[in-house]
């Protein structure tokens, strides 16, 4: 599951806005301000999905290990300003 602090770290690694990642997963652009929020408003796990494979498309890899959570861009495969 995506959360919500590796969401913005993707985008700021890609260099993306908050209108570029929901159009690119097909998501409204207020949905994605939700899934962003450190409020914890509920997202659908449908959203959190579409997010995830954007970014994955991107060249992004999510991180989960015991100690936290992060993210990583594959080299040669993620698009700049998109």
């Amino acid at each position: 599951m995506i959360t919500s602090r590796q969401s913005r770290a993707a985008r700021a690694l890609l260099g993306w806005t908050q209108e570029t990642l929901a159009d690119k997963a097909r998501i409204s652009l207020t949905s994605l301000k939700r899934l962003e929020s450190e409020s914890g408003l509920g997202v659908y796990e449908t959203t959190r999905d579409q997010v995830r494979r954007a970014l994955e498309a991107a060249g992004i890899v999510l991180l989960s290990v015991d100690k936290g959570q992060g993210v990583l861009l594959v080299e040669g495969r993620g698009k700049r300003k998109g």
